[in-house]
């Protein structure tokens, strides 16, 4: 059967020939391996009891395999795991099935070191049962086989993991910060953004594309920018700051920053920057009160 390249879950390529060159897993390692598993059959089912002892000791256990239903899945997908593993046949089937592992591991939340845990008590165990039905200097070679080859496995599995650990984390920042920025119509005509946290070039363009389009909807007049929640301000989050406002100008609104704080506008100054002829207020009040009179709205109580 011919060989493909395996398209990994972070887009890049793997080929098994070069995976298998990579852990120096050669054609004796195989024949070792499938040796071992064929003369290992009859002691799998107690491998597997003593592993599940071992687990059910495990901090990780009671918070994830108390379903009983979700256990049996686990070991009967932990028999099918080993089956193969026992075959070694690392091809596009076997790779993909380790993406898998790695992919349910970061799905469902499991530390990544249970993993390696078990993994490493299966090494033990497997050890044990060597030593019962192969001769003995047949031994260490075969144990130097599996382990390239749970090396292998481990590999796969933890890139996985950390792939779809980190689209998640991505993905629920991004969640965030869309909830944390809304562009708010606070009154007709005016928009309001509080900003929090840092202001960096791939959320500076996320923000301005939610405020233009916001501008280009509600055709409003002033947009109150509130970075009274801003921790930090260096080079960068100011001009991505003001590259926002400038943009709004572009489309007739007027762009008011609020919530500058004394030390914000000394950062400001000493950074040189040039802030042209967009207005600051030092609070969210002033800012209303001026976006008010501009929109020709009285408020009692205002002057």
């Amino acid at each position: 059967m011919a060989e493909h390249t395996v398209t990994t879950s972070d887009g890049e390529m793997t080929d098994p020939a070069e995976l298998r060159a990579l852990y120096k897993i050669t054609s004796e390692d195989v024949e070792r391996i499938r040796e071992f598993g064929e003369k290992a059959a009859d002691h799998m089912d107690g491998v597997f009891v003593e592993f599940y002892e071992w687990l059910e000791e495990e901090s990780w256990f009671e918070e994830f395999f108390t379903d009983e239903a979700l256990l049996e899945h686990v070991k009967r997908q932990q028999h099918d795991y080993w089956r193969t593993f026992m075959i070694a046949d690392v091809d596009e089937l076997y790779i993909e099935r380790r993406h898998v592992v790695g992919e349910v591991h970061a799905r469902i939340g499991l530390p990544l070191n249970a993993y390696f845990a078990g993994m490493n008590t299966f090494q033990d165990l497997f050890a044990s049962v060597l030593a019962e039905v192969l001769p003995i200097e047949h031994r260490a070679a075969t144990l130097e086989s599996m382990s390239k080859l749970m090396h292998l496995d481990s590999a796969i599995v933890a890139e996985t993991y950390n792939h779809a650990f980190q689209d998640a984390m991505r993905e629920q920042s991004e969640s965030i910060m869309a909830m944390s920025t809304p562009v708010t119509e606070i009154w007709d005509g005016i928009l309001f953004l509080p900003i929090v946290g840092l202001i960096d070039s791939h959320r500076a363009r996320e923000v301005m594309d939610s405020t233009l389009s916001a501008i280009a909807e509600t055709q409003a007049q002033i947009f109150i920018l509130d970075i009274s929640g801003v921790g930090v301000v260096d080079t960068a989050v100011a001009n991505n700051m003001f590259r926002i406002t400038r943009a709004t100008k572009l489309m007739g609104c007027e762009s008011i920053i609020s919530g500058v704080s004394p030390a914000i506008a000394q950062t400001i100054v000493d950074l040189g920057i040039d802030v042209g002829v967009i207005r600051t207020t030092a609070t969210m009040r002033d800012a209303l009160a001026l976006s008010f009179r501009q929109v020709g709205v009285e408020i009692a109580g205002t002057k």
